[in-house]
């Protein structure tokens, strides 16, 4: 059974930076594309960053992009999320989520396992 455990969220002030980190266990890490998305209260669950299962490629949403770094570690079985400049709206729980039917995934539809969140606030 694929675990995936996040870390690292917290409160910050807008223009800081926060990392956030993803675990996984029992699996064969490398075989599966990484996700990242968030969610605030009321919206519905929106894709932040992708890396595909090598990490050769990667995928940001418009919102992020100059902002956020995703990056992997096969060796590690980790997959983070560098988030600089941050603003009060990147404010959600953010997913950590791992698939193996695509090389890419950018939408939360079909996604094989999810972690359980980590909460980010900004303050302004």
């Amino acid at each position: 059974q694929v675990q995936l455990v996040e870390s690292g969220g917290g409160l910050v002030q807008a223009g800081g930076s926060l990392r956030l980190s993803c675990a996984a266990s029992g699996c064969t890490f490398s075989s599966y594309a990484m996700a990242w998305f968030r969610q605030a209260p009321g919206e519905e669950r929106e894709f932040v960053a992708a890396i595909s299962r090598s990490g050769g490629y990667t995928d940001y949403a418009d919102s992020v992009k100059g902002r956020f770094t995703i990056s992997r570690n096969n060796a590690k079985n980790t997959v983070r999320l560098q988030m600089n400049s941050l603003k009060p709206e990147d404010t959600a729980v953010y997913y950590c989520a791992a698939d193996n039917q695509r090389v890419v995934f950018t939408t939360p539809l079909g996604v094989n396992y999810w972690g359980q969140g980590t909460q980010v606030t900004v303050s302004s």
